[in-house]
């Protein structure tokens, strides 16, 4: 995607979050300093690929929360269209609004996408798992959502 996608390495330290959450307020990453994090960037609020990924994420918080790992959903829609998806389906997950695209560039998932003939610009669906000291711990690229909840959940448990 970017050239900050090279930059993002295992081991290395998570760029900095925070953002405005579902729900209101803001959320940061630092908050959860000693947790392992799900970071996952997704394109777009009540699409068929990105309902089905915050459902399967949704369904199993409890055995992430078990294994002390949180789990957020990032994409560039408002929170006001974060409320209406999470309602609609039930999401439990963190659900933060990058309205401007900086931590998306961050992470290097902002970048030349093309569907049907057309290109734009767009979010890479894309997963990071972050240790309890806040380094890249796991990078799913070109993420499939079938089954990846499961995927993440069991690579948390082992870090």
């Amino acid at each position: 995607m970017t050239d900050q996608a090279a930059a993002i390495e295992i081991g290395h330290a998570a760029p900095a979050i925070t953002l405005p959450r579902d729900g209101g307020g803001e959320t940061s990453l630092s908050d959860f300093l000693g947790k392992r994090v799900v970071v996952y960037f997704y394109p777009r609020d009540d699409t068929p690929g990105c309902t089905i990924e915050a459902v399967e994420f949704s369904g199993e918080l409890p055995a992430f929360a078990s294994a002390e790992t949180v789990v957020i959903g990032i994409s560039k829609d408002s929170v006001k269209s974060h409320d209406k998806f999470r309602d609609k389906h039930q999401i439990g997950v963190i659900l933060l609004s990058d309205e401007a695209g900086d931590v998306a560039e961050r992470y290097g998932v902002w970048g030349e996408k093309s569907m049907y003939g057309k290109t734009f610009m767009g979010i890479e669906r894309a997963t990071f798992l972050i240790d309890r000291e806040g380094r890249i711990a796991r990078i799913w690229r070109n993420v499939k959502v079938a089954g990846h909840a499961d995927e993440v959940l069991a690579a948390a448990r082992v870090i």
